[in-house]
Order: C-alpha cells, then structure tokens, then sequence
C-alpha cells in the first residue's frame, strides 16, 4: 500500500508520556545518520506491513471539530512541527483519560516522499511505545568488561501509531493499535476515523463481502459442496488478481457465469451487507493489487477430509469428483497428469 525505503524524516519529536501533568523535557531533532534514519523507518512503518484499509478524519458535528485533523493540516501547511506537537500532546492526553490506558513514549515525526499510489506525498506519523524489550548490551573492551541489561524499543514494538499521509482532502490514514481490546481511545477519541471512501477499500469490502456470501450465505440458500465453494472462492481472487480494474457485471459472469439465481442472490446479500456494516461500495473501481494479496491469503482452497486427507484445490473444478460407494462412504476421485 505504502512504500518507505525512499521517504525522509524532516523532524522527530519524542516525549515520555506520564499520568502527572509534569514538565517532563522532550527532543526535537531534524538530523539523522543514514543507518539511523532506516532503523527508525523501520520500527515506524512495521505495523502496517499487513494494513488493508485507510481512513479518514470524521466529526459527528463538523469535521473542523476533528483537533488531530485541525493539527495535522497546521503542520502540513507550515511544513513544520513548529509547537504543533504540544498540541498533539495535550490532545492525546485529554483523549487518555480512561485508567487502563498506559503511560508510553511519543514520537511525532514529519515524513517527505512517502510513495502511495505511485505518487510521492508527504506525512505525519503519531507513534506511542507502552511496551518494551529488554536486552543485552555488549561489552566496551576498551574499559572494564561488564554486561548492560536495558529496555528499548524494536521493530514489533509499537503498540499505536498512526500515519496521515497528506493527500488531496480528506487525508489518507492508516491506523495500527495492538492493544484494541483495552481501550478504543485511539482510533476513536485521539484520531476519530472512518473507513475512507477509496478503491483500496472498496477491494477490501468486496472481497470481504464475497468470502462471506460464498462460505456462509450461499449453502443456506442452494445446494453446495465444499468442492464447489472452494472453486466460487478461487474464481474471485482470479478475477481480482487478473483485473486491473473491477466491473461488478463481469465478475458476477466470471464466478456464477449464467446463474441468474445465484447472481440475483449475490447482489440481494451484497445490498444487505453493505447496509448493516454501513458501507457504500462502487460497482466499479481500480483494483488495490496489494490488497487482493494480502486478502488471498484468507480465501482458503483447502478440502479438508475427515483428519486423513488435506486436499488443495487451485484449478479446474472438473477435474473432481464426489461419490459415494455402495458401503456408503464418500470419496473424491481426482484426475491429473503428472505428480511431483
């Protein structure tokens, strides 16, 4: 979704984040050795490694309401932290209230040259460490050899962050919080999203969507096989992998092919689905590649028999077979050409 390797840290800021209302210092910091700078990409843009969706700011009022919104346009528009980030501070302390959110350390970072959807742009990443690694440091031989036990903070260690990558309006957000289930407070409170109306979530939704249908909407409405499941959910991700852009008719055709039943069936529960989870998905759009990827990985074609036999089906479905013999037990028969 995103590329790093080529972005720049323009500004860093780090705070400790603490119950008290302290004075405690922070650093600011603008410079950073190459090694440096690629060790901190990495920690920052890790979590969203496997991130499928992008957001945007919302407001139940009015979106001018939105403080991180109101901040994050401040910073892009002076192309500076300047004493922005005290804001940001204190925001994401008014939004901390609840007790079993954790103190943490905050860093606040300008990005340049951000790659997203083949253009470059640039960012603001919110990131907040609760969690840490211990580790060894190793002797200096120079001095008297001694072990250093200390904590700090590696690539899986972020346990929220944010990026606002600086789009046309309404900004783009990816959101990561590995710690959802104790509080909603920073996606809900701190940053205030909402799924963005864009092609990539709109191939995350379909996809989504279809899955569902096929695996638990379809078998209550006509008589299906695991085998012919397996083969509706290989003929969707084949549509999506080999499609540049999506039709909804062409893949209706694609997977039910001349099944008006079916089809008509599909797009009763589709029109369902996207009322009861509040989504509005286009009938056509540019297909997100990365997210067809990533999602492919959940469309499972494996048959699974009993706890002798896994079977994965990726091609033609004519190739196999049901039955049952005269013992009454089922079997497959399988046709190919050559094993490996």
């Amino acid at each position: 979704m995103i590329e790093y390797k080529g972005a720049s840290i323009q500004e860093l800021f780090f705070k400790k984040i603490k119950e008290e209302a302290d004075k405690n210092p922070y650093l600011i910091q603008n410079e950073f050795a190459p090694s440096e700078e690629e060790t901190l990409k990495t920690i920052f843009f890790k979590p969203f490694s496997e991130t499928i969706n992008t957001y945007q700011f919302k407001h139940d009022v009015d979106l001018e309401l939105n403080v991180l919104f109101q901040l994050s346009r401040k910073i892009h528009e002076d192309d500076a932290l300047g004493e922005t980030h005290e804001g940001i501070v204190t925001h994401l302390k008014n939004s901390s209230r609840h007790p079993n959110i954790k103190e943490g350390d905050l860093f606040i970072v300008r990005f340049s040259d951000i790659m997203f959807g083949g253009a470059p742009v640039d960012g603001l990443g919110i990131f907040k460490v609760e969690k840490k690694d211990a580790f060894i440091e190793t002797p200096d031989w120079t001095k008297e050899p001694t072990l250093l036990f200390k904590e700090g903070i590696g690539e899986k260690k972020l346990d929220k962050a944010c990026v606002i990558l600086f789009t046309e309006e309404p900004y783009t957000i990816l959101a990561y919080d590995n710690n959802s289930s104790e509080a909603v407070y920073w996606k809900n409170d701190f940053i205030n999203l909402d799924f963005k109306r864009d092609h990539v979530n709109d191939t995350n939704h379909f996809l989504q969507m279809t899955k569902t249908y096929i695996t638990e909407q379809m078998p209550e409405e006509f008589e299906v096989s695991k085998t012919d499941q397996i083969d509706l959910l290989n003929k969707s991700i084949k549509y999506f992998k080999e499609a540049e852009t999506f039709d909804k008719g062409e893949f209706e055709l694609s997977v039910f092919g001349q099944e008006d039943e079916a089809i008509n069936s599909f797009r009763f529960f589709d029109k369902q689905y996207q009322d009861e989870m509040d989504l509005e998905v286009s009938d056509n759009f540019k297909i997100a590649a990365n997210s067809v990827k990533k999602q492919a990985r959940i469309f499972k074609s494996v048959l699974k028999l009993d706890k002798n036999f896994h079977v994965y089906i990726h091609g033609n479905r004519e190739l196999i077979e049901r039955g049952q013999d005269s013992d009454g037990r089922k079997y497959y028969k399988i046709y190919y050409e050559n094993e490996s």
